[in-house]
This record gives structure tokens, sequence and C-alpha cells, in this order.
């Protein structure tokens, strides 16, 4: 289409030169022959008005298509920016391999990385009461096309503050059918995933990770995991939306049910500076002796069988909603969700009802500096494995927590794009099953973040 005008453009400019050429030399010519009568004179001055106006249609016309390109250029270029951000709305590695200076490419494959290293100090019943330096993570990012919109993407890590050793292990790992809807003349309405890829519940896990994140601690909830499946996701006008079927189980080799986990999300920008969207999900029967745990990370833990030992399946249903505010100089996010809890268990009824939520706000001081801070709370009247910052062998075990809260407050100083140094002060309280209160559990913690 945009080829097609540009050539009529051309024609129609030539047309209007060769018409004003003629125009001009027969006005000189004439000069040069005898001298012409009153009729003569005013039938060339009629024909040189009608000249005139013709070249100024065609001015006009040609004035019109060439607006008509410029649009289209635009919108063709607002639709790439638009398939790029698509392609990454749930992918924090991916996403970061978008915003970096410049990936090493080695021929058509792209390597980058992402990491943190930190301090963390506790209270004497946190986590870290021996004051700990700490990898906090390492990730290596690979892409490459492998046909026509088809691409390889995987995140190695090589340290995350979720693992207690440094190993090498798989995070994403798919392939990405890009812009599948150009088969009936649409694009990015539908885009297709099939591999090992982020559970798309919620936004956080969007920007959990250490470069992405304006504080070092997450929320109370923290609802992350990656598992294998399929994914489908794309965009209609201000929505967008992403579903996955995926196995819902730990074990990354195996799935121990039949039962699949199934997400989505389904998000709206009726402004540049509003988003809004709202999540679902449900785990699926999970296996309590084979799988053990879903893949579904929850306040420092998983979501697990809280049943009997006689106890052979359980599963979890989730609902959340999101919103994030953008304006110069300031952001702020919001969630809250409500997650219901069953299982087979024949000794007696293990049903919970779930509540969480979170605000967080971010004011830049400087150019550079910044500040952030965060409330997050989960209320679990029946009692749940809420780890928080306290012990993972004591509260994701025989020690279930009613309520728990966390107030991060922190500091930050951006060098560049790519290197962050943060710091922050975390206040964590809650109270177990049996009335007990959680104190001691408070952080102080730095970090210097970066990516390439």
């Amino acid at each position: 289409m945009e080829v097609m005008i540009e050539k009529l453009i051309t024609r129609l400019a030539f047309r209007g030169c060769v018409i004003g050429f003629f125009a001009l030399t027969s006005q000189l010519s004439g000069a040069t022959e005898a001298p012409i009568t009153q009729e003569q004179f005013l039938i060339l001055q009629r024909q040189n008005e009608i000249l005139q106006q013709q070249l100024h249609q065609q001015q006009e016309t040609i004035d019109l298509l060439t607006h008509k390109v410029s649009e289209i250029q635009g919108a063709s270029a607002q639709q790439d920016r638009e398939l790029s951000e698509l392609k990454t709305e749930n992918k924090p590695g991916k996403e970061a391999m978008s915003e970096m200076a410049g990936p090493l490419h080695l021929g058509k494959v792209d390597i980058s990385g992402e990491g943190g290293v930190a301090f963390f100090h506790s209270q004497s019943k946190g986590a870290t009461p021996n004051a700990e330096f700490r990898i906090d993570e390492a990730k290596i990012f690979i892409e490459a096309p492998i046909w026509n919109d088809v691409y390889f993407f995987t995140e190695l890590n090589l340290a995350a503050r979720e693992e207690t050793d440094l190993n090498l292990r798989v995070g994403e790992l798919y392939l990405d059918f890009e812009n599948v809807s150009q088969l009936w003349g649409r694009d990015r309405m539908l885009n297709l995933r099939v591999g090992r890829f982020y559970i798309p519940f919620g936004e956080e896990y969007q920007n959990r990770f250490a470069i992405a994140n304006p504080l070092i601690s997450h929320s109370v909830s923290d609802l992350w995991g990656a598992d294998e499946g399929v994914e489908v996701y794309g965009a209609l006008g201000k929505a967008q939306y992403i579903l996955a079927v995926q196995n819902g189980g730990a074990a990354t080799t195996r799935d121990f049910n039949a039962d699949k986990a199934v997400a989505g999300r389904v998000g709206y920008d009726p402004t540049k500076w509003l988003h809004l969207s709202v999540s679902g999900m449900r785990t699926g029967d999970l296996d309590a002796v084979n799988d053990g745990i879903s893949e579904l990370w929850f306040a420092n833990g998983w979501i697990r069988s809280i049943g009997s030992g006689n106890t052979t399946r359980f599963h979890a249903n989730l609902v959340e909603g999101d919103v994030r505010l953008r304006f110069p100089g300031w952001a702020m996010r919001a969630a809250g969700g409500y997650i219901n809890y069953g299982d087979n268990d024949p000794v007696g009824s293990n049903q919970r009802d779930v509540y969480y939520y979170y605000v967080e706000g971010v004011k830049d001081i400087t150019k550079q500096f910044y500040g952030a801070a965060r409330f997050s709370e989960i209320l679990a009247p029946g009692g749940f494995p809420i780890v928080g910052n306290g012990d993972m062998g004591t509260y994701f075990g025989p020690v279930l927590t009613t309520e728990y809260w966390r107030l991060s407050l922190g500091l930050g100083y951006r060098f560049s794009s790519n290197l962050l140094v943060k710091g922050e002060y975390s206040i964590n309280q809650g109270r177990e099953l049996g009335g007990e209160k959680r104190n001691h559990e408070n952080v102080f913690a730095m970090e210097a973040a970066f990516k390439f």
C-alpha cells in the first residue's frame, strides 16, 4: 500500500513538471513570433489559468498522499514497538535483554545477563542473622532466530536468592512463534510460546529481579514461578491477554497428575499513565507425595499440602487485581488477591481462604537518586505456610501463620540503566496459628544490581 502511494506521488509530480514545462515553452515560443491579437491573448491567458489550477490541484493531491504515507509509516513503527513490548510483557529476563545498551552478538545469537551482589543482616529470628555477603542473583540470557518469526530463548540461572548453592539451573527455555495472526492479516493478535516460561499470574514477577526491583525485598506474597507448558498471548487495541496451560508441579521432567495448571491475565491501558489487569489461576490437582509442592512460589515458600499423611491430592485457586500509575518523577503500583486451598485429606477438611495485598511507591529525588517504599500483608485466618523472613524449616514446616506484614523502606542510585546501587530496611511481623507473635525478623540489606 505504502509503495503504491509513493509511486502515485512520483507520477503526479512528473506530470506536473511536464505540464509546467509545456506551459512555459508555449509562452516563450509565442514571444518570438508575430504579435498576437487580443482574442489570442485572452485564450492564452485562460489556458494558463487552467494549467495553474491543475498544478495547484495536483500539489494538494501530492501533499495529501505524502501525509497519508507518513501516517502509515508512523502506524507501522508504533505496531513494531507494541509488538516488541508485547513479546516481553511477562518475561523479566527477555525484557532485560530488550532494554540493554547492547548484548553480545555471536552471529545471529544474542547473549546478555544480569545479576546482583548483596549484603543481608537480619535480627536473631530472621533468615540471615550472621550478616551475610551473597551473590544474590546471576542470570545469562541467550536468544537466537530459528526460522522467520520463530525464536529460541533461554534464561540460565547461575545463582538465585531462593537457592542455597551455586548451580546452573534453567529458568526459562522456550520456542516463541511470534505474530501467528499475520496468517489472517492481523498484527500482534496471536503469538505462541512452547517450553518452560514464567507463570502469567499477577504482575509483581515482572519486576522482582535485582535490576528491575526498586527495593531489595519483595512483597510478602511474592507470587511467581516458571513451569513447562504452552502459552498464547497477544493484544487487541488497548487490551492485552496471556493464557497458559502448564504442568503445575515442581518436577521439571515429569508430571505426576494429568490435571493441568491454567493461568491467565487480561490487561487494559486506558491512558498512558494508567494500567489495569486481572489474573486468575488454578494449580490443578497436585500429587501430595510425588509433586510435593506446586511450581508457584508464595510467601518465600511454595503452595504445599497442609493435610495429614493420608492426603494424596491438593490444589489452590487464585485471583488477583493489579494497578499501575506512572507520572514524571514518580510511580505507584498495587495489587490484591485471594487464594482458596483444598485437598482430599480423609481425616478432615483443610480448606483455607488466604488474602494478600501490597502497595508500592517510587519517587525520584534527583535524576539518579530515588526513594521507595512498599507495604504488604497476608491474612490467613485458618493458618497457612507463610515463611516471610523467618526460618524456612519452621514456617514452611509444622508452624502455620495467620497474619504477616512487611514494611520496606529504601533508597537507590542509578549510575546508568545498567548499574543500580540500593539500600533497604524492612520491618517484618506476624502471628502464628497458636497466637504467638513473630518478631525479630527485621532485615537491613544493600545491593549492587547490574546488567550487560
